[in-house]
């Protein structure tokens, strides 16, 4: 993953969490962040956005996140799409599950705006939570 993070897809069904981590991604961050507020909107937006990172709520209507990044990694040309879950359910069994279905890593939520663009290039690079 030597390219610059720049295109992130982002699913969360909470209007206000998506509100401020948009904008702390793409105020502080600098990146082009695509919202989206279920699963299947952001299939849907896939291949017209064609993001680097998926950065996916957990806990969702409908579809979750781990069944929203299965879906994502079915469609053509996004089977290794990287993804990091963002949730409150942070112990270390759970964090092991959503690592285990292919995330780079894990955000607790709440989380702290300034440093979430930060969080993100860090996994992204490969390095250790």
């Amino acid at each position: 993953m030597n390219m610059p993070l720049q295109r992130i897809l982002y699913v969360e069904d909470d209007p206000s969490i998506q509100t401020v981590v948009k904008l702390a991604l793409e105020l502080v961050g600098g990146y082009q962040v695509e919202v989206c507020d279920s699963g299947r909107a952001a299939v849907a937006a896939l291949q017209r956005f064609r993001p680097q990172l998926a950065l996916l709520d957990v806990m969702m209507p409908g579809m979750d996140g781990p069944t929203t990044l299965q879906h994502l990694r079915e469609q053509f040309g996004f089977e290794r799409l990287p993804a990091i879950f963002m949730t409150a359910k942070v112990q270390p069994a759970e964090v092991a599950v959503l690592k285990s279905q292919g995330a780079l890593g894990v955000i607790a939520k709440p989380f702290d705006p300034m440093t979430l663009g930060g969080e993100l290039e860090r996994l992204w690079s490969g390095q250790p939570q």
